[in-house]
């Protein structure tokens, strides 16, 4: 009887979490959970969709998947599942036109053990795209969800995935060698985002508390 007691539990606690628009205490939802109001696309808007509380992308095509608003310090919670081979990026303090990776910052989402061919470090899931590698690799196996949280506050940035901390820099430690080619590293707001690269990506729980 306790066994079932605790599947049983377990399951409602689990769908609560997913429920869309039910943030967690002090968090505001940044999507609906039914449609894309208050997000905007660079690229075919008809490459993105929503559905039972998940946004996703049916490949490449999209562009980015862009707030409508723009957001400075604060801790961004969501959770996301790759394709096998999949490619993709979290937007943040990014601005609508240019690409994200140089004008904002790109934090890296990708199959780091299936992709084709190497990758660089700073390639891998976690990283400030081509700017700060992350110091491991977590995720969890394809088609499951992992959890990723992101705190940007002031010059720090980090980004924790699975429960690892896989970024903890000071973006001033590198602005001489990276602000040339990644301007966006000085910015200190914008919008947050999702890439539409090569396969379909799923993100949902999407939240944000403002710091």
């Amino acid at each position: 009887m306790t066994r079932i007691l605790v599947s049983t539990l377990t399951i409602l606690v689990a769908t609560s979490f997913v429920a869309a628009g039910d943030p967690p205490k002090g968090f505001e939802s940044l999507f609906n959970g039914k449609d894309l109001a208050s997000w905007k696309s660079t690229g075919n808007l008809k490459v993105w969709g929503a559905d039972k509380g998940v946004i996703y992308c049916e490949g490449g095509g999209g562009g980015w998947l862009m707030t409508e608003k723009e957001y400075g310090d604060y801790e961004l919670r969501l959770e996301y599942k790759m394709p096998k081979g999949g490619n993709s990026g979290v937007g943040i303090r990014s601005p609508l036109k240019g690409d994200p990776a140089y004008q904002g910052m790109e934090l890296q989402l990708i199959d780091d053990e299936g992709w084709p061919g190497g990758l660089q470090k700073w390639q891998n899931t976690g990283a400030i795209y081509n700017v700060v590698p992350p110091k491991t690799i977590k995720n969890m196996p394809i088609g499951e969800w992992n959890v990723m949280k992101v705190v940007a506050k002031g010059r720090q940035i980090t980004v924790i995935n699975n429960g690892a901390t896989l970024v903890d820099a000071n973006l001033d430690d590198y602005v001489k060698e990276h602000a040339k080619k990644h301007p966006g590293i000085l910015r200190k707001d914008g919008h947050i985002g999702f890439q539409s690269y090569n396969k379909r990506v799923e993100f949902r729980n999407i939240f944000l508390k403002a710091l």
